[in-house]
C-alpha cells in the first residue's frame, strides 16, 4: 500500500519502491511454499511412525501378561466384546507373516476357549510356543522369534488393548494403596504442554524409526551384559523420537503411572536389580517388581506422548466418521507457520463440532476521519460550490462542511488516494489513486473516478489498465467547461495522456519526462496548451490533431532551480511558477531568436521576471479573484498576498506545531483554508490569524487507548506525538510531544491518569487534567509493546521486547507506582495481554505465537498447565490468540497477519485489524476456522490497532504508514440500514461547537 513519507522535494526513489514490494510479496509466497512442502514431508514421516505404532503394541502386551498372566483374561474379554473374533480376522497369508510370540499366543489361546473355535481355524499358520519365565523377575524368557518379520504385526492385534489399565494387571486380591494411587494421579493437559512449550515446526520432522532399531531396543532392556533378563525400567529413560503414543484410553490410564512424576520433570533414582535382594518381605518384593514393570510399560508408551496428537489431528483432517480436532479434555490444535498451538475447549462447549458460526447481527457504518495527507501529497484541498472543502487519505475522499462541521466520504477507491481537482462547475471532482497490491502480491491497477460530490455518485472511472504504479497528477480543461481531462502516471516516462470526460476515451498520450512531475494544468482561456512541471523542469505543451508537441521553458540568465514547484496563470495570462529557490518566476512568450537561428526560429517560452518570496521553497501559489496572489512558503512557514504587479502587501505566519504550508485555497477573497505538511487544515484570515479545523498524526501510528467511562481516546505513534481526541465532538482535545515514541496506551481504570509505552523500554503517566507527566519508569532497554491495567486498577502490566512482562502495583488513584514482580518465561518478544476479571492471572501472546498463563497474586508464577484456564473470564480479550478468537485467523495465515484485535465490552463482537487494510467484525466468540465476517475497507495501510469505545457505540480503527483514524458507528439490529461497506457512501454529523 501507499505509506511514502518521503520528501517531495526527493521523490526520484520513490519509483523503485514498487519493484521492491512485489519482490517482497514474491519472496514472501516462496517461503510458504516451502513450508507446504515441509508440511507434506513432515506428514508423510508420520505416518510412517504410525505404523511403527502399530509394530510396538505387541511388546507392550507381551509386558503386561509377563507381569500377571492374569491379564491374558482381560485381554480376551476384551477381544470378545470387540468382536475380534468375528470381525477381525486374518488372512492366511497375514497370519503366516505376523511373529510366533509367546504372549500373542497366550492371548490366541485364551480367545480360542471361550469362542469355542480351533486357533488355527482363525489364524492359520501361527506357531503356539509354551513361555517359560525368570521366577525372580516374572519376566518372559522366550526368545523373539522371526525378528525380520517384527514390523509386520497385524494391527487387528493391537485394538482389544484400548480398555485396558494398570489396575488390571494386579494379582487377584491385591489394590493399590493410597500411595499407590496419588502416583497413578495424572495432571490433565501437562505432558502435552511440556513438549510444545519449545516444539518448533522444524523439530516436528522427526528422524524415522526403523525396526531394527526397535530390535535391538527390545533385546537391550530384557537382557544385561550377564545374560541375565532385566526390566524396561533400568533401561535408559531417553525419549525416542517419533514413537507412538497409545490409543487414548490406554494412554491416560498408564501415563498416571509412576513414571508419570519422572516425565513432569522431577529426579527420582531407579533402583537396580541387584538391590532387590535386600528386601526381605516376598510380598514388598512381588509389589515393588509390579510397580517397576508399570513403570516401565509406561514409559515405553510414553516416549513421544506428542505422536498422539499428531494422530488424532490426521484423523481429523482426514474427515474419519466420529473423530474430533484435538486432544484429551478437548483440545484444538491449530499451526501458524507449521508451529502447533493447542487450545482448550470451555467446559461449557459440549459439542464442539455442533457450534454453529453466524456474521454478527451489528454492522459498521464508517462515521468520522481524523487526518488528512498533505505531507507528502499537493494541490489536494478544494472548495466546493456547497461549502465543503474536499480533501483525502488514506482510500477515502472527505467532504467536509467548514461551517456544520460534517463529514461525506467518496469510498470508491481500492487503494491510496493520490490526487484530486474539481469541475470548472465545482460540483464534479476527479480523483486518482495509487496501484498497490492485494493480499496475494498481486498488483491493483490504477484509475481515475470522476464522481458527482453532491449524490458521490461515479460518473466514469478512467484509465484502468492504463496507467502503472499510480496516478501522480489530474486536471480538467477550463476553455471547453471540463470537456477533457489530462493525467500523468507514476511509471518512469511520467506519461501523459488526455482523455474525453464524457465518453471515458483516451485522446492522446505521450512520454513526458523521466524525472518526477508535480503538477499539471490546462490553460484556462486555451484547452490546447498544457503545462506540467517537476524536477528542473517546466513545459508547455501543444494538442494539436491528436497529437501533443512540448516546448521547455529557457532559463537563461537565471539560475536554475533544482525543482519548479508549482504554478498558476495570471488574469494577463502570464505563468506564474514557485520553485526550491524561494522565487516567483513570471514566464511569456518570446518571438523567435531569427539573427541567431534564422528565419525558421519559433518562438520560445522565457523568463520575464524574477521575484523573491520566501526563505526556502515555495510550496503553493493561489490567485484570487480580484488578481491578488498568495503564495505558501516551506521553510519559512509563511503565507504572503502580493498585488497584481507582484509586490507583497501582508503576510503571516503558521505556527511551526503545523508544519509549512502545502496548499492554499481561497474561501470569499478574506478567508482561506491552508493545508499543511503535518497534516493540518487551517482556517482564519491575516487579520485575524489561523485555527486547525482539521489535524492528524504525521508517521505510523501503533498505540491507541479508550477511556473506561468518557467519549474519548488517545493514540500515539513515531511522530512522538500523544494525542486526545473526542468522539462525540470529533475533534482533538489536546496533543503532547514526548522525548521519544509511543507504542502503546491504557487508561487507568478510574480516567484519571493514562500510560504511555515508550520505544527505548520508557512508560510514563500523563495526568489527564494538567497533561503534565506525573511518573517515569524505564523497564529493560527494547521497546514496549503493551501496557494494560487490571480491571480494579491496583496493578500496571507492562510487556515489552525483551520477554518479560513487568508488573507494578498501583496505588493513590494511578500516581504512584511499585515493582510487584517480573513474569518470566516467554521465548520472544510479548505481542498482547489480558487480565482475567478477578484480577489475579494474565494471559499474554509473544513473537512466536506463544498462549501463556501468569498467577500475578501467587506471585508472577507461570501456569504450565494451561488446560486449567479453559474456564477462565477475562476482563478484555485483545490477544489474537486464543480459542473464543481461534476463527479469526484466515487458513495460511503466516502469525503476522493480524495485528490486532479487540472484544466488545458487551462480550458480543470481536473487531480485528488485519495486515491487508481491512478492519473485520466478527462475532464472539468465534473458535471455528473460517468464521464469517463483516469486512470494511478505508485504510491504505495495515490496519495497526482497533478499540471499541467504553459504551461500545462506536469502533476505532488506526492505520500504520496512512495516518489515519476512522471512526465507525456500530449499528445494531433493527436502527437504520444495518451498516454499509466501504465501498458505498455515508452520511454523518457532529453538533454544532
Amino acid at each position: 500500500m501507499d505509506g511514502s513519507t518521503n520528501s517531495l522535494d526527493d521523490v526520484s526513489g520513490s519509483s523503485a519502491e514498487y519493484p521492491d514490494r512485489v519482490s517482497m510479496m514474491e519472496g514472501r509466497l516462496q517461503s510458504q511454499e516451502d513450508e507446504i512442502t515441509l508440511l507434506k514431508s513432515s506428514l508423510a514421516d508420520a505416518l510412517r511412525r504410525l505404523r511403527l505404532h502399530d509394530q510396538l503394541i505387541p511388546l507392550l502386551k507381551q509386558q503386561i501378561i509377563a507381569v500377571n498372566p492374569a491379564a491374558s483374561r482381560v485381554l480376551n474379554q476384551v477381544y470378545c466384546s470387540d468382536g475380534f473374533s468375528s470381525s477381525r480376522k486374518l488372512s492366511s497369508s497375514s497370519a503366516l507373516d505376523s511373529p510366533r510370540h509367546p504372549a500373542t499366543s497366550q492371548v490366541l489361546n485364551s480367545t480360542e476357549g471361550e469362542n469355542g473355535s480351533n486357533g488355527d481355524s482363525t489364524f492359520p499358520g501361527l506357531v503356539h510356543k509354551t513361555p517359560t519365565y525368570d521366577r525372580a523377575t516374572q519376566t518372559d524368557l522366550t526368545p523373539l522369534v522371526q525378528d525380520q518379520d517384527l514390523d509386520r504385526v497385524p494391527l487387528a492385534l493391537t485394538r482389544p488393548i484400548q480398555s485396558l489399565s494398570l489396575e488390571d494387571a494386579l494379582p487377584e486380591g491385591m489394590s493399590l494403596t493410597e500411595e499407590a494411587r496419588a502416583k497413578f494421579h495424572h495432571v490433565q493437559g501437562l505432558e502435552l504442554e511440556e513438549q510444545e512449550k519449545d516444539l518448533s515446526w522444524a523439530s516436528s520432522v522427526e528422524e524415522a524409526i526403523h525396526p531394527t532399531a526397535i530390535r535391538n531396543l527390545q533385546r537391550d532392556d530384557l537382557q544385561d551384559p550377564n545374560g541375565s533378563t532385566e526390566s524396561l525400567s533400568s533401561a535408559p529413560q531417553t525419549p525416542i523420537s517419533g514413537s507412538p503414543a497409545p490409543p487414548k484410553d490406554l494412554s491416560a490410564s498408564l501415563r498416571s503411572g509412576p513414571l508419570s512424576t519422572i516425565l513432569e520433570g522431577e529426579k527420582k533414582p531407579l533402583a537396580r536389580r541387584n538391590s532387590e535382594k535386600l528386601v526381605k518381605d516376598p510380598q514388598e518384593k512381588t509389589k515393588k517388581l509390579l510397580d517397576k514393570k508399570a513403570a516401565s510399560s509406561a514409559n515405553l508408551l510414553n516416549r513421544s506422548p506428542s505422536l498422539e496428537s499428531r494422530t488424532k489431528d490426521l484423523i481429523a483432517r482426514a474427515g474419519s466418521p466420529g473423530s474430533r480436532r484435538g486432544t484429551q479434555g478437548q483440545s484444538i490444535k491449530m499451526f501458524i507457520r507449521g508451529r502447533p498451538i493447542t487450545m482448550y475447549v470451555p467446559s461449557n462447549i459440549q459439542n464442539y463440532e455442533d457450534l454453529r458460526m453466524e456474521p454478527p447481527v451489528e454492522k459498521l457504518e464508517l462515521d468520522w476521519v481524523y487526518g488528512y495527507r498533505g505531507r507528502d501529497c499537493r494541490a489536494n484541498l478544494y472548495l466546493l460550490s456547497s461549502g465543503e472543502a474536499v480533501y483525502f487519505i488514506a482510500c477515502v475522499v472527505v467532504l467536509y462542511h467548514i461551517n456544520n462541521r460534517t463529514q461525506r466520504h467518496y469510498r470508491k477507491h481500492t487503494d491510496c488516494v493520490r490526487c484530486l481537482t474539481i469541475h470548472p462547475d465545482k460540483v464534479r471532482v476527479a480523483s486518482g489513486q495509487t496501484a498497490g497490491v492485494d493480499k496475494d502480491g498481486k498488483p491493483l491497477q490504477p484509475y481515475v473516478h470522476i464522481w458527482d460530490s453532491s449524490t458521490l455518485i461515479t460518473l466514469q472511472q478512467i484509465g484502468l489498465g492504463t496507467f502503472e504504479r499510480g496516478v501522480g497528477s489530474v486536471a480538467f480543461s477550463f476553455a471547453d467547461a471540463g470537456a477533457f481531462l489530462c493525467v500523468i502516471d507514476d511509471s518512469n516516462e511520467h506519461m501523459l495522456s488526455v482523455w474525453d470526460c464524457a465518453k471515458g476515451t483516451k485522446h492522446t498520450e505521450v512520454k513526458s519526462t523521466n524525472e518526477a512531475v508535480f503538477a499539471v494544468e490546462f490553460n484556462p482561456s486555451d484547452s490546447t496548451n498544457i503545462i506540467t512541471c517537476g524536477k528542473s523542469h517546466i513545459y508547455f505543451w501543444t494538442l494539436s490533431a491528436g497529437s501533443l508537441t512540448k516546448k521547455q521553458g529557457i532559463f537563461g540568465k537565471y539560475k536554475k532551480p533544482k525543482f519548479i514547484q508549482c504554478f498558476v496563470f495570471s488574469l494577463t495570462g502570464d505563468v506564474l511558477t514557485g520553485d526550491s529557490e524561494g522565487n516567483i518566476l513570471t514566464w511569456g512568450k518570446s518571438p523567435g531568436d531569427v539573427k541567431t537561428l534564422g528565419k525558421g526560429a519559433k518562438e520560445t517560452f522565457q523568463i520575464m521576471r524574477q521575484t523573491r518570496a520566501h526563505d526556502g521553497s515555495v510550496f503553493t501559489l493561489c490567485m484570487l479573484q480580484g488578481g491578488a496572489l498568495l503564495s505558501g512558503g516551506g521553510k519559512d512557514r509563511k503565507i504572503i498576498r502580493w498585488s497584481a504587479d507582484l509586490a507583497p502587501e501582508r503576510e503571516c505566519e503558521i505556527p511551526e506545531k503545523f508544519g509549512a504550508v502545502r496548499c492554499i485555497t481561497d474561501v470569499n477573497g478574506e478567508e482561506v483554508l491552508v493545508g499543511t505538511t503535518r497534516n493540518a487544515i487551517l482556517r482564519g484570515t491575516f487579520s485575524d490569524g489561523f485555527v486547525a479545523i482539521v489535524q492528524g498524526h504525521v508517521d505510523e501510528m501503533w498505540g491507541l487507548a479508550t477511556h473506561p467511562s468518557q467519549d474519548v481516546f488517545l493514540t500515539c505513534g513515531h511522530d512522538r506525538q500523544v494525542c486526545v481526541w473526542n468522539t462525540e465532538e470529533h475533534k482533538l482535545d489536546w496533543c503532547t510531544t514526548l522525548e521519544e515514541y509511543g507504542l502503546c496506551a491504557d487508561f487507568c481504570p478510574n480516567g484519571a491518569v493514562v500510560s504511555v509505552g515508550l520505544s527505548t523500554g520508557r512508560w510514563l503517566v500523563l495526568d489527564l487534567q494538567t497533561k503534565e507527566v506525573i511518573s517515569d519508569y524505564t523497564d529493560g532497554n527494547e521497546q514496549l509493546s503493551v501496557m494494560r491495567y487490571s480491571p480494579d486498577g491496583s496493578f500496571l502490566a507492562v510487556g515489552s521486547h525483551d520477554n518479560f512482562i513487568y508488573v507494578y502495583n498501583v496505588t493513590e488513584s494511578g500516581r504512584r507506582y511499585s515493582r510487584y514482580g517480573k513474569c518470566n518465561g516467554h521465548s520472544s518478544f510479548i505481542t498482547h495481554l489480558d487480565w482475567s476479571k478477578d484480577g489475579k492471572y494474565i494471559m499474554s501472546n509473544s513473537g512466536d505465537y506463544e498462549i501463556l498463563y501468569w498467577d500475578v497474586a501467587g506471585g508472577c508464577k507461570l501456569l504450565r498447565n494451561r488446560y486449567e484456564s479453559k474456564d477462565r473470564e477475562w476482563a478484555s480479550y485483545t490477544c489474537v490468540l486464543g480459542f473464543h478468537v481461534m476463527g479469526v485467523w484466515l487458513e495460511g495465515s503466516d502469525g503476522t497477519d493480524i495485528n490486532a484485535l479487540c472484544r466488545s465490552h458487551s462480550e458480543r463482537l470481536v473487531a480485528v485489524a488485519d495486515d491487508f487494510c481491512k478492519v473485520h467484525l466478527f462475532q464472539y466468540p468465534c473458535p471455528k476456522p473460517k468464521a464469517p465476517n463483516h469486512s470494511y475497507e478505508g485504510h491504505g495501510s495495515h490496519v495497526t490497532n482497533v478499540r471499541f469505545t467504553h459504551c461500545d457505540s462506536h469502533l476505532l480503527s488506526m492505520g500504520g504508514k496512512d495516518t489515519c483514524i476512522l471512526q465507525w458507528e456500530v449499528k445494531r439490529a433493527g436502527t437504520g440500514d444495518g451498516g454499509d461497506r466501504l465501498h458505498s457512501a455515508s452520511f454523518t454529523s457532529s453538533p454544532e461547537p
